[in-house]
């Protein structure tokens, strides 16, 4: 695991370099050391188990957010293969916030479009942590449109807080380029699986999120604000944030059980960033497993089912 951790998994991460140090310092002969390593490592396995199995909302929202995560290029480079990018809204400029392009995903064509943020300062600068501006949204839609013309299945993946909230965003239409995501979206014939991988915030996350099937990975999030800006609102008060957190339901059980999202995927033990690999097996399988029945839909019964789908979110149904 890199050096980046966070403060509730810190004696965790202390007891696991302790037990890589003395791996590295240990004669192979050695058994009272190999001892000392097993115990150890049936303490971390113990810690383990007792941090990530009872995680509270905000602490969610922490791993969703934690830089070692997995990012649309990484699960690119796992999941798919032959991947071009494409390039620019035809109007503007373009987003390095928001990348697409089309791959193969077990020998089926696909698109590809997904938020990216960067590993270091510079890269973040450029990629403004994954918050596209108006451009970012128009060459999405300018690449799922084209995919729709040549009945090209569509993968989007999740993880933003938000649209870039910049005064440039907003002289350029920010409002209008999410919105004309929304309305063209609901009208693609084509199969579109969308999986929250991070951070699922705002109009910014949802201007690329209306597939068919919407997929949370257990520790991303998904809300309509982020906890910080939800206590600064409620409470004019952010480090009342925890309590946001909890009021929100931004977790991905709650959205499962609220019907928001369709299913959750399993992360390893502490987190995708502990195990990339995995994690992107895990997408893998349950990305080609929905689009194998989504393909058997006619257009325009995909279309109607899609309409039906975000009609029905929120739809009151008690009595009284």
């Amino acid at each position: 695991m890199s050096g980046v951790h966070l403060d509730f998994e810190r004696p965790l991460v202390e007891l696991e370099k302790k037990i890589e140090e003395l791996r590295q310092s240990a004669d192979a002969a050695d058994v009272n050391v190999h001892r000392e390593v097993a115990a150890l490592e049936k303490r971390a396995d113990e810690m383990r188990h007792q941090i990530f199995s009872r995680l509270t909302r905000y602490q969610r929202v922490q791993l969703a957010r934690h830089p070692r995560r997995p990012y649309t290029l990484d699960y690119v480079r796992l999941m798919t293969t032959g991947w071009i990018e494409l390039f620019g809204d035809r109007g503007f400029a373009d987003d390095k916030a928001l990348v697409g392009g089309f791959a193969w995903i077990d020998g089926r064509p696909l698109l590809v479009v997904g938020n990216q943020k960067g590993r270091d300062t510079k890269e973040n600068l450029t990629r403004r942590f994954g918050m596209a501006n108006p451009e970012g949204y128009r060459k999405a839609l300018r690449l799922m449109e084209l995919a729709g013309r040549f009945g090209v299945p569509i993968l989007t993946l999740v993880d933003t807080a938000g649209a870039y909230p910049g005064i440039g965003a907003e002289e350029r239409g920010q409002a209008e380029a999410i919105a004309r995501n929304l309305r063209e979206m609901a009208t693609l014939p084509v199969p579109m699986v969308t999986v929250v991988t991070g951070e699922g915030g705002s109009g910014g996350a949802l201007a690329i999120a209306m597939g068919d099937v919407v997929i949370m990975l257990e520790n991303s999030i998904y809300s309509v604000i982020s906890p910080e800006g939800c206590a600064s609102i409620l409470w004019r008060d952010r480090t009342r944030n925890v309590q946001a957190a909890d009021a929100l339901r931004l977790a991905a059980e709650d959205l499962l059980k609220l019907g928001v999202v369709d299913e959750v995927l399993p992360e390893p033990m502490g987190g995708a960033h502990r195990d990339p690999d995995a994690v992107a097996a895990t997408v893998h399988e349950a990305v080609v497993r929905h689009l194998a029945r989504l393909s058997e839909l006619a257009p325009e019964e995909i279309v109607a089912r899609r309409r039906a789908k975000y009609r029905g979110l929120g739809v009151y149904t008690g009595g009284g």
